[in-house]
């Protein structure tokens, strides 16, 4: 690059960065085409007259949002700072992204669907008060019991139309039932049957994941025992979603577990036009990974600390 033209690509530079001239205003002063313009200031970067950088917090996660997006198909990556929170913190500011994008996106939404944990809580406690009338709520997975109720698929769908002012339906069923009789007769009875159809054709759902191993909800709610981690790990279980099993490659195990749940199968998930999910904590940092191999998600929200590390 000789003296001449490098001068040319400062002055473009200095137009466009600290002037504020288009690039077709640029054109007109030096006299030169618009293309030779944006040519120049391509020259200007890769040669290291002029480096970019954003000077905010938010730059780093929107790095890796990018990666993310860009690795696993995402239609949409969010991703929240975790440094100098503790566990709760991070949900309730996964929780409160969460809310802040499917408030945005409820155009043409009609149902809801939802499921259950910790972090959905979250979700729903964040959520702002709206006016959705012609929208319904709809539990994914069974929602009775007697261990942590506030976390419950129907109480979170209930909570949910209450702030969005709407209905909801409720699954008369627990997450995880004793035996596949049982199971059969309640999946056969005319409430519950119904709401399971309505769940198969929402338009957006919002889920959680769970590691069966590690911090596990469905452990401290005694649906799984200790004999059943032993026979999980051995079918190769990674994670669940909606109390659902699958292995390192995102599939559904075969398990009996598995056959025991009063929800969505797992790859009913992949039919709802847009399945949103909230996730925090490095310990699901391999189930995250087999659910997005799975592609279950359009859209992810995950910390900072754990994105990185499924990258």
């Amino acid at each position: 690059m000789n003296w001449d033209e490098r001068r040319q690509i400062v002055k473009v530079a200095t137009l466009y960065y600290f002037e504020g001239l288009t690039q077709a205003e640029i054109a007109k002063k030096v006299g030169v085409s618009r293309p030779l313009i944006s040519k120049l200031l391509n020259k200007a970067r890769e040669n290291g007259i002029v480096e970019i950088y954003i000077r905010d917090e938010n730059a780093h996660t929107v790095e890796l949002e990018n990666r993310l997006e860009k690795k696993y198909g995402l239609k949409e990556a969010i991703v929240v700072p975790a440094a100098g929170r503790d566990a709760e913190m991070v949900k309730q500011s996964l929780g409160k992204a969460a809310s802040f994008y499917v408030s945005k996106n409820m155009k043409g939404v009609k149902k809801l669907g939802i499921s259950w944990g910790l972090t959905l809580a979250k979700f729903v406690q964040e959520y702002p008060y709206e006016q959705h009338q012609q929208l319904k709520i709809i539990p994914l997975v069974g929602g009775m019991g007697t261990k942590l109720v506030e976390i419950h698929s129907n109480l979170l769908a209930y909570q949910l139309a209450q702030k969005m002012n709407t209905t909801c339906s409720y699954l008369y069923a627990p997450a995880m039932v004793e035996n596949a009789e049982l199971k059969k007769r309640l999946i056969e009875s005319e409430d519950i049957a119904l709401v399971l159809e309505e769940g198969r054709n929402v338009d957006m759902a919002v889920v959680g994941i769970g590691n069966p191993f590690e911090q596990s909800t469905m452990t401290t709610m005694d649906y799984l025992k200790a004999e059943s981690l032993v026979s999980l790990k051995k079918a190769g279980a990674v994670g669940d979603i909606g109390s659902r099993f699958y292995n390192q490659a995102g599939n559904q195990i075969d398990h009996p577990l598995n056959d025991l749940v009063i929800g969505l199968d797992i790859d009913e998930y992949k039919r709802i036009p847009e399945v949103i999910g909230i996730v925090e904590g490095t310990h699901k940092a391999e189930s995250i990974k087999a659910a997005l191999r799975g592609g279950y998600f359009d859209v992810l929200v995950i910390d900072d600390t754990t994105a990185a590390l499924i990258l």
